[in-house]
């Protein structure tokens, strides 16, 4: 093939023609060795730069060395076997020509000019949004300038790890070239990028390298199930229930968005994370009855996402309500307790007859002494969704009566001593509480109730004991008894001298007695070696003991 440089030239002037001519059919041209040198051989220049180029022949009788190049060349130097050129604006590969006669025949050699420039531009294409932990990525990369392309190769980074490496031989320009990775969770947040590399080092230069502007790759996971949905199937209107939605697997958990909702009602939920396990919990608040309301969790991730739908009843429990005609009654007023809910809930109200659904339950009583704090409780029943709901409430009346003094609860009779410490226990009762106190009747003196007091000899005598209240008053009479200690022990002194004198009497009488019963006159018999003793007693007491 033709070199283009000498064609080009060869069209400019005859004698550029004539050395073409000359070039092809010189035997230097047919791989013969060329008396001539170039010199740098094969020089590489950077884009629009200049080159020095000498052309010299080694040979006698040297003469006619010429440089032919399509460059703007300029003079340097000349001698009888040498020419040096200066090639300026060098921005494209070129070959040059260097000719000369030797020993009367011509002899051509060519050499090639190469130019190389930096890569200007490196891209990394933008990347998905999300990634799809476990499928493949294609990651593209785009190189503008860099030459020469045999020496220019493109490489595809994680941080400064190598992932792959594509020569931009044959490639166009600018230069693309792709590379597939598989994504993980290890990738989530990592930053890739391309690099251009030019080396030039096999040449005598350097490696030159530019990169691009790095791009983060954000992988998830999301499972193929559904959330789990855990709450109540009916909601009370107006009543906080607990919802909580959870989804196993989910990659990377913080970067998942969770929409909770009641009906049309939007949900605020908290969201929490336990490894790949997501659980969101928000407080649902039913606004109005509904059957048919709709409970709805979704949970959202990298595009994808996943939904559950769990059908929930909206109901409205607002009974029971018990009232009393008069919550505070005087003893014998009649009190009506009437208990009431909605028109589908059945009501109990205690020593009420049972009503049907929807129906109030009343009871009508008179106040007596008995029924003060007094509890009245209602039951509402509600069938929902195959369940039934109780619900309770309770009441007190407070019954009015004058005030009461129990004798068990004060004694009417009390013996107390003198110099001792004594507590006067009386107990009286009505509502409102009455006030009791209890005076002596001769003179007025008061005896605190409930208090320990020194008793003395003025405090003997009868107790008037009055109860008051805002309803009346009654009294209970109490006589105390005041012993002095000194006459007791007189009293005590006397009764022992009696005892002992009655024990003295008795046991002298009887001593008496005993004696006269041991007392008679022995006989002693003849004729016998023992002396036995009889004992004799008077006749009349033979006579009485044989009788």
């Amino acid at each position: 093939m033709m070199p283009a440089g000498p064609l080009v030239q060869a069209h400019q002037s005859l004698p550029g023609l004539l050395l073409l001519v000359c070039y092809l059919l010189s035997p230097g041209s047919q791989g013969q060795l060329s008396p001539l040198r170039v010199e740098p051989r094969d020089p590489v220049v950077f884009t629009g730069e200049a080159v020095t180029v000498n052309c010299s022949a080694d040979c006698p009788d040297a003469r006619n060395v010429v440089l032919e190049t399509e460059l703007l060349k300029e003079p340097v130097g000349r001698g009888p076997s040498w020419v040096a050129f200066r090639l300026s604006n060098v921005t494209a590969d070129k070959e040059i020509l260097c000719a000369g006669f030797c020993n009367g025949s011509q002899v051509i050699l060519s050499t090639n000019i190469t130019v190389y420039e930096f890569p200007e531009r490196v891209e990394l294409a933008p990347l998905p949004a999300w990634q799809p932990v476990g499928d493949n990525l294609t990651l593209r990369c785009e190189v503008t300038g860099g030459a020469p392309r045999a020496h220019l190769s493109v490489l595809l980074l994680r941080g400064e790890q190598e992932l792959g490496r594509q020569p931009t031989l044959g490639l166009g320009e600018p230069t693309r070239a792709s590379f597939t990775v598989r994504a993980r969770r290890e990738d989530h947040g990592a930053n890739f990028s391309c690099r251009a590399q030019l080396d030039l080092r096999s040449r005598g230069l350097a490696l030159f390298q530019n990169s691009s502007t790095s791009r983060q790759l954000r992988t998830f996971a999301l499972p193929r199930t559904r959330p789990i949905l855990t709450g109540p199937r009916i909601l009370e209107v107006g009543r906080e229930s607990t919802v909580t939605c959870t989804l196993e697997g989910v990659f990377p958990v913080w970067e998942a968005q969770v929409y909770m909702a009641l009906g049309d009602q939007i949900l605020n939920p908290n969201i929490m994370s336990r490894g790949d396990t997501l659980e969101a919990t928000a407080t649902a608040t039913a606004l109005e009855a509904q059957e048919d309301a709709q409970m709805a969790c979704n949970v959202t991730l990298g595009g994808a996402s996943r939904e559950i739908l769990e059908n929930v009843t909206l109901y409205s429990f607002w009974g029971p309500i018990l009232n009393l005609s008069n919550a505070t009654a005087r003893e014998g007023t009649t009190v009506n307790v009437t208990c009431v809910a909605g028109h589908r809930v059945q009501v109990t109200l205690d020593g009420a007859p049972i009503r049907a659904m929807g129906v109030p339950a009343q009871l009508r009583l008179t106040a007596m002494e008995s029924d003060d704090g007094r509890n009245f409780s209602c039951q509402a029943r509600l069938q929902v969704g195959g369940e039934t709901l109780l619900k309770n409430r309770s009441v007190q009346l407070h019954v009015l009566y004058g005030p009461k003094i129990d004798g068990t609860q004060c004694p009417q009779h009390v013996t107390w001593k003198v110099r001792s410490r004594q507590v006067l226990w009386c107990q009286a009762r009505g509502n409102p509480a009455p006030t009791l106190q209890c005076l002596q009747e001769s003179s007025s003196l008061r005896v605190p109730v409930g208090i320990p007091i020194t008793v003395k000899s003025k405090h003997k005598g009868t107790y008037q004991c009055q109860a008051v209240s805002a309803l009346g008053k009654t009294t209970m009479k109490v006589v105390l008894e005041v012993h002095d200690g000194k006459a007791s022990s007189v009293t005590i002194a006397l009764v022992v001298l009696v005892v002992l004198g009655l024990v003295t009497i008795s046991a002298a009488l009887l001593y008496i007695y005993c004696g006269k019963k041991q007392s008679g006159i022995y006989h002693v018999r003849q004729g016998g070696t023992s002396l036995p003793l009889t004992s004799r007693q008077p006749q009349r007491l033979a006579e009485e003991e044989t009788s």
